[in-house]
């Protein structure tokens, strides 16, 4: 994102800075420097071992600002500077970030200002790890990355070369000039670019799983949790649109600021998207609705008094089907597709099949992806492209669902 593309705003961005113990510690010089060329206001916060490799002083007389090491120090002018410090950011970038800082972030350990800031930071956070190779590639490294990523934490991956160590391999912090432009970037997916590009949108999403009734005690159902279709619902209503939920059972619980509407079997989401369709602009079909439903419901719990017993089926609604065919006013319909075999060729049928504008396919047999997942590795297909994703956090994976949107609307 261009600097003039900063600076148009009423305020420019502020980044928080964290600065790790590391040999890599000298280059957060260049990544200030670079942030500020942006148009970005820049504090720093440093800990008690990066102060050994780059003194505060440097980035006091660069930044124009106090840098925090530790709050509670005597020349701190913030007696509560983890909280100021972190809830006046719009992104918070941690560059060198050592094994350490990762695990302790990973962990939720607080023992220190740095750890305290990241965990009262509600604004996005990117961090750029410098290390030996040993360390990097170490599964308890890796654990807490993925656990990180989990956790909607944006991670710029090392380079591979030689280390101050003499190792060769990944691990070397990444260019300043990228980790700018990785910062530029969310930045432009924040208030400072895309928030209310959504601004007039009426969104009507389906999340969770439905119940189908055997009897007064017994049900058919999937593994859905809803946090895909709460991601969704979130991100929407931070980029300017109104939602409405209509939400079966989930495991999560559902974003402040969104309208929800009950529905616990198939039959009775249809019937809610019916009532709410007609004031929607934007149809996302996140439920993991069940395809079949007992043809009789038993009004007495069924006794184990038979080794079997058998269970005829029929199906239920085809609730995207039906939004689709009876869109009106330039609605969109955008639907999902869980499978575990043939995933494209499956979503690409069912894109033609029920008139979709675009459809989002998963492979929900990989552990990191799907149901129940906080991470999610999903293919956007549209039309006239498919667009595959890495894995990446639910709520980071609604953001380019939603992107996708707001291109259907300029094609």
């Amino acid at each position: 994102m261009p600097a003039s593309d900063l600076q148009t705003h009423s305020s420019k961005p502020n980044i928080a800075l964290g600065v790790c113990g590391g040999i890599a510690a000298y280059k957060a010089v260049e990544v200030l420097r670079g942030l500020q060329k942006a148009g970005c206001v820049v504090r720093v916060a440093m800990t008690k071992r990066a102060c050994e490799f780059v003194q505060p002083l440097t980035f006091r007389a660069l930044s124009g600002s106090h840098v925090v090491v530790d709050d509670y120090a005597p020349d701190n002018p913030d007696p509560i500077a983890h909280i100021t410090f972190s809830q006046t950011a719009d992104l918070l970038i941690v560059a060198p970030a050592t094994a350490n800082i990762i695990a302790k972030f990973a962990n939720g350990v607080a023992d220190d200002f740095l750890t305290s800031t990241y965990l009262a930071c509600s604004a996005p956070v990117l961090i750029a790890p410098a290390m030996n190779t040993t360390m990097w590639e170490h599964p308890a490294t890796q654990r807490n990355l993925q656990q990180l990523r989990a956790d909607g934490v944006h991670i710029m991956e090392p380079d591979a070369g030689e280390m101050a160590c003499g190792t060769i391999g990944p691990g070397r912090l990444s260019e300043p000039e990228r980790i700018v432009a990785a910062a530029l970037e969310l930045l432009a997916s924040s208030k400072f670019g895309r928030a209310q590009d959504l601004a007039g949108e009426r969104f009507l999403i389906t999340v969770g799983a439905t119940r189908e009734e055997i009897d007064p005690v017994r049900f058919i159902s999937n593994r859905s949790s809803g946090r895909m279709g709460y991601a969704l619902a979130e991100a929407a209503l931070r980029r300017g649109g109104e939602v409405t939920v209509v939400a079966g059972t989930t495991t999560v619980a559902a974003p402040a600021g969104v309208k929800i509407v009950d529905a616990l079997s198939a039959e009775e989401m249809s019937q809610a998207v019916a009532r709410e369709r007609a004031s929607a602009s934007v149809f996302i079909g996140a439920a993991a609705i069940a395809d079949y439903r007992p043809a009789q419901r038993a009004d007495q719990k069924i006794k184990k008094s038979n080794d079997a017993i058998t269970l005829t089926l029929e199906r239920t609604p085809d609730v995207l089907s039906q939004v689709a065919a009876s869109r009106a006013n330039g609605m969109l319909v955008i639907g999902f597709a869980a499978e575990t075999e043939n995933v494209l060729d499956n979503a690409r049928e069912k894109l033609r099949n029920k008139n979709l504008d675009a459809i989002v396919a998963n492979d929900v047999s990989r552990a990191d992806s799907g149901f129940d997942s906080a991470t999610n590795a999903i293919t956007i297909i549209t039309r006239d492209d498919v667009a595959e994703l890495p894995v990446m956090s639910k709520r980071d994976a609604a953001d380019r669902i939603l992107d996708v949107i707001v291109n259907l609307r300029k094609s």
